[in-house]
């Protein structure tokens, strides 16, 4: 199975966007061509945000991301 189709196997929204963002720097780092590079990196820079959204870097009082941080540090005990 691949990655991507793993990561969304049981709809993980942080896993999903995690393999997304693997996927797409793969992309960028074989990429020779400037214009597909340019939406390469927003995509990249796009996903990267959500990523740090959900995480927490930006936006703490975001429910869902407190709820699915709750939910990883309740599954790890």
């Amino acid at each position: 199975m691949g990655r991507m189709k793993e990561a969304t196997s049981n709809y993980v929204l942080l896993d999903g966007l995690k393999a997304l963002a693997q996927q797409l720097a793969e992309e960028i780092d074989a990429c020779e061509d400037q214009k597909l590079m340019a939406g390469l990196a927003r995509q990249y820079r796009e996903t990267m945000t959500q990523i740090d959204a959900i995480e927490g870097g930006e936006d703490d009082d975001d429910e869902i991301a407190t709820i699915i941080l709750r939910n990883r540090k309740s599954g790890a005990d």
